[in-house]
């Protein structure tokens, strides 16, 4: 078993469904994290809670992302939160015009239709906050964004410094989890270029988030994987940082969080 760094309140396992021991006990909570799945399905494995951190589909027609939302309903975990990402074109208002290839009621019908899953236990959520409880009694407050910096052509992406403040500048600060698409700047951000693609409004606007105790996000597939942040000594919690991209590792990365 392969158990990356832990402390008392956070533990991540990283190496697939087989080798990923029991849940502790009802005083954590056991979160599957993955993202960047492309209408492609994969093993996963059980926990309380699902997060995808977006790039639901491979090219962002309706019918790739019901293939992904079809499976995600499938899977076992009582709670699934789902939010987009800048290959998923159908669920963003901005292409829904002919040019793009998309009509307006055919982007109307893929956000009703992620949007009417709660029967399931799935939830999307889009620039907005979301609250559950587990049986545990631990309610946890998330955040879900699906933007990212503009890289080609894609849905949900921005340009500028200004348009970034304006996204995240929303996020509240009691926030426990967030998901977002992109990334934050120096964070599991490296490309096979060498670059750093992460986003530096997002990464100033964690440090304000004192009490995140996860961050999941996607989209530079080949810098999958996940760390403990333990560098900053006015946290009030621990924070756990994960690139769930399964594109590339095909793996869920699981943490558990002490209630």
């Amino acid at each position: 078993m392969s158990v990356i760094p832990m402390t008392e309140t956070a533990r991540i396992y990283r190496e697939g469904t087989d080798i990923i021991p029991p849940h502790p006990g009802s005083n954590w909570t056991r979160f599957v994290c993955i993202s960047d799945t492309h209408s492609r399905t994969f093993p996963i494995p059980t926990g309380d809670v699902l997060l995808h951190a977006g790039d639901l589909s491979s090219w962002g027609s309706l019918s790739q992302l019901i293939i992904t939302v079809e499976w995600l309903k499938s899977l076992n975990h009582p709670v699934k939160i789902m939010v987009a990402g800048n290959h998923d074109l159908c669920l963003d208002e901005k292409w829904a015009r002919s040019i793009y290839g998309f009509l307006p009621e055919e982007v109307q019908q893929a956000r009703t239709y992620v949007r009417s899953q709660a029967a399931a236990g799935l939830y999307y959520i889009e620039h907005e906050p979301f609250r559950f409880m587990l049986h545990s009694g631990r309610e946890w407050k998330v955040y879900g964004s699906p933007a990212a910096p503009l890289y080609a052509q894609g849905s949900f992406q921005y340009e500028t410094t200004d348009e970034a403040r304006v996204i995240y500048n929303r996020i509240p600060k009691d926030t426990d989890i967030l998901i977002t698409h992109t990334p934050p700047f120096m964070t599991l951000d490296t490309t096979s270029k060498g670059k750093h693609a992460g986003c530096h409004v997002l990464s100033n606007k964690l440090a304000e988030l004192r009490n995140c105790r996860l961050h999941v996000f996607g989209h530079i597939h080949e810098c999958a994987g996940a760390q403990i942040n333990t560098y900053d000594p006015f946290r009030l919690v621990d924070s756990v940082s994960v690139n769930a991209a399964m594109a590339m590792t095909k793996k869920a990365i699981v943490v558990d969080l002490l209630n």
